[in-house]
């Protein structure tokens, strides 16, 4: 619950699409590494092939999610 409070009183004082930045820079980076560790690619061609890695993980977390609550029907 604090940690709740103390967020909702971040983003209250700071705009949140600044306090994570970095995060989200880090956390899409991911998906470029994964794609093309050597940076060989054509940018527009490393960010396509990130794009399609990125909805590939968020799709496996749908999955997961949902077979779990399949599970604990």
């Amino acid at each position: 619950m604090r940690a709740r409070m103390a967020a909702y009183m971040l983003h209250a004082r700071y705009d949140p699409r600044e306090t994570t930045k970095a995060a989200r820079r880090a956390f899409n980076q991911r998906f470029l590494d994964q794609v093309d560790p050597e940076g060989r690619l054509p940018e527009a061609e490393r960010h396509r092939r990130a794009g399609a890695a990125r909805r590939a993980y968020f799709t496996r977390l749908a999955y997961l999610s949902a077979r779990k609550r399949r599970e604990n029907r």
